[in-house]
């Protein structure tokens, strides 16, 4: 997509929404992101504990040969 397209469809939302309402837009598109950001960085960090508690359980326990 091009610079073009992109002022185009600018100008589109700017007739659809009027300009009075373009920043409560992107306030509401920038909170939206960082509560996305948010909670796929927390998903992350979950599935990372469960590897790491897998791999610090599984090693705790006595192998087979040393029972």
């Amino acid at each position: 997509m091009g610079p073009r397209e992109i002022l185009i469809i600018l100008l589109i939302v700017l007739l659809l929404f009027g300009a009075p309402k373009l920043p409560q837009l992107a306030r509401s598109l920038g909170q939206s992101l960082r509560i996305l950001k948010d909670e796929t960085s927390s998903l992350t960090d979950d599935k990372k504990s469960d590897t790491d508690t897998t791999a610090t359980s599984s090693s705790d326990e006595p192998r087979d040969s040393q029972k």
